[in-house]
């Protein structure tokens, strides 16, 4: 429970924190003040019960219409001020959902801790896109509260507010029940002052017991039921992602199988949880149904040993129905509370392990370059275990330079571009990294949300959309379904389609409109036949003569000129085996 708390208060400042936080902290002010606004009309309300019916007693109708016009009165103002203050309340939510969503996209994000989350074996975070969106969002409502009805929404504002109100409702039925209670017991005569005060709270908290009780296995299943929704949707979002492989291979059933089983565990879980509701609401919905009456029936001795009148009656029964309401906001939103902490648990979680991977140093701290070549010495590479892939002894790549390096699957070729990279933190050695713009590519195509033309230009802004149609030119991928996909704007484009090999094509109009001084590709023409791989890195080296390629490939890489070749072979060692033919070779580092 402590750690909740300390969720709760840590999410609660960061949103307050973050650009427009603290304007929505003042927000919440203004609605706390409308609150006691409200709690003001609800008084006078109390106070109108018993006017009202003392006129009905009376058979006074002149006093009874008068009293219907100031209950109008009383009703308008109340509405006008609950309007406003949800009208607030929802500014608030804008605000603060978007300084904790920016808040979590900056640590998930910070020093790449997204790939690091997602790579590491330790790791049980699971569904961050769901932590960002759906938490966030949860939190915010749990947090603000607001909704397009009357009444509380179970959120920590309206406690705050229920809380002051309670101090109200409670002095003013301390005053109301002045009259004591005479009971016989066991033949003797006793007398409870101010029983209707003090019969509020114990009701509320003997209910509030029970209604924990009934309701503690809720919480866990809440936050099971959030795991398993998003467990599916990342099912069909890999489905929908793959829909090419599966309808090749046919995989329909085996996919359906896989869909099927995660749907099963949400109605596992679905059942457990209306069970589990079904049994709260055994008290709960009964507890609302007669906490209206309850009042009328613990005021109903007072009425009839003559200490009060009808009018008396029916604003102690009102004054009594506010406290035991304001009381009972536990029982109420229980649900809701249950929420909030699986939801404050989940964030808080995620929060802490973006943190975590981010602010790990990088296993080599690679340093500038003494000569302006990129040096690699002493490398070892690890797998998450920590078995070794690879040592590499050393390798010095001159500017402009071009190597290839070679080494059959599993090795640890993409390995080391992540290494030098500084993404990959299972390794040891010494890096000395170039001036200048660097390029990594790997070996799948990245094709970003947005248009055509963005991807061209990805991570920049596309400049001109004439620039990106010659680049296209250049990489043969002029034809007109792809002229018009660049002449949409980017609000406007939809899903570009593009073959494997077109969208390799792609990456090489996007190393040319980068122009970098280093570019590091791994497996980057693998969808080419030969003959269009040799046109590509013939356009490469002719329009970025200076630029030093790494290029990790299976296949010789032709149409790069000079090169220089580096199999892997001969310098790795992978759970104390070797390859055959380490003993016929040395390492290639002579022109091919």
């Amino acid at each position: 429970m402590n750690l909740t708390l300390q969720r709760i208060r840590r999410l609660a400042a960061l949103a307050i924190k973050g650009k427009g936080g603290k304007l929505g902290l003042v927000y919440c002010v203004v609605v706390l003040l409308l609150g006691l606004a409200e709690i003001q009309v609800s008084v006078k309300l109390i106070a109108w019960s018993k006017d009202f019916y003392d006129a009905l007693e009376k058979l006074d109708g002149g006093a009874a219409l008068w009293q219907i016009g100031v209950f109008a009165m009383l009703t308008a103002a109340s509405a006008g001020l609950y309007l406003v203050g949800n009208y607030i309340r929802q500014l608030v939510k804008i605000r603060w959902r978007t300084t904790l969503t920016n808040a979590s996209l900056d640590r998930w994000m910070k020093n790449k801790a997204y790939w690091h989350l997602d790579t590491a074996e330790s790791s049980a975070l699971d569904n961050p896109d769901q932590r960002i969106s759906e938490d966030c969002r949860i939190f915010v409502e749990r947090l603000v509260g607001g909704t397009a009805v009357m009444g509380s929404s179970g959120s920590v504002l309206d406690f705050i507010i229920g809380l002051i109100g309670l101090t109200t409702y409670a002095m003013l039925l301390w005053n109301l029940s002045s009259f004591p209670l005479s009971v016989e017991l066991f033949g003797r005569s006793f007398e409870i002052a101010h029983y209707m005060a003090w019969a509020a709270p114990i009701y509320v908290f003997v209910s509030s017991g029970l209604t924990h009780w009934l309701g503690a296995p809720l919480m866990k299943l809440n936050a099971m039921y959030q795991h398993r929704e998003a467990d599916l949707r990342f099912a069909l979002t890999h489905f929908r992602e793959s829909k090419d492989a599966i309808a090749l291979s046919g995989g329909e059933a085996a996919e359906r199988r896989a869909i099927d089983r995660r749907y099963q565990r949400i109605l596992e879980n679905w059942r457990q949880r209306i069970r589990q509701e079904l049994i709260l609401g055994c008290f709960t919905q009964p507890y609302m149904l007669t906490v209206l009456r309850i009042p009328l029936f613990l005021a109903f001795p007072a009425y009839l040993a003559g200490h009060v009148a009808l009018g008396g009656l029916m604003q102690l029964s009102s004054s009594f129905q506010k406290v035991v309401t304001s009381l009972s906001w536990f029982i109420f939103y229980y649900k809701y509370l249950a929420e909030l902490a699986a939801t404050s648990n989940r964030l808080g979680h995620f929060l802490a392990e973006a943190e975590a991977a981010a602010d790990q140093p990088p296993a080599i701290a690679a340093r500038p370059s003494p000569d302006g070549a990129l040096h690699v010495r002493d490398l070892t590479l690890r797998d998450p275990r920590g078995a070794a892939l690879l040592h590499l002894p050393e390798l010095r790549v001159e500017p402009g330079e071009a190597v290839w390096i070679d080494g059959p699957s599993g090795i640890g070729k993409s390995t080391l571009i992540k290494a030098v990279c500084g993404l990959w933190r299972h390794c040891s050695g010494h890096i000395g990294m170039p001036p200048g713009k660097m390029l990594f590519l790997s070996q799948h195509a990245y094709l970003p949300l947005g248009s055509l033309a963005a991807a061209v230009t990805y991570p920049d802004e596309p400049d001109d959309v004439a620039s990106v149609k010659a680049l296209f030119a250049r990489v043969g991928l002029s034809c007109p379904r792809h002229e018009q996909e660049l002449d949409r704007a980017e609000e406007m484009a939809k899903d570009y389609k593009l073959s494997g090999g077109e969208q390799q094509r792609l990456i090489v109009a996007r190393i040319l409109a980068a122009r970098p001084d280093w570019v590091f590709l791994d497996e980057a023409t693998s969808a080419l036949d030969a003959d269009a791989e040799r046109q590509l890195f013939g356009v490469l080296r002719e329009a970025l003569p200076a630029t030093g390629f790494i290029v990790i490939a299976h296949r010789e890489p032709r149409g790069l000129g000079d090169y220089r070749h580096v199999d892997l072979r001969d310098a790795a060692y992978s759970s104390g085996r070797r390859d055959s033919r380490q003993g016929e070779r040395e390492m290639a580092l002579e022109p091919v």
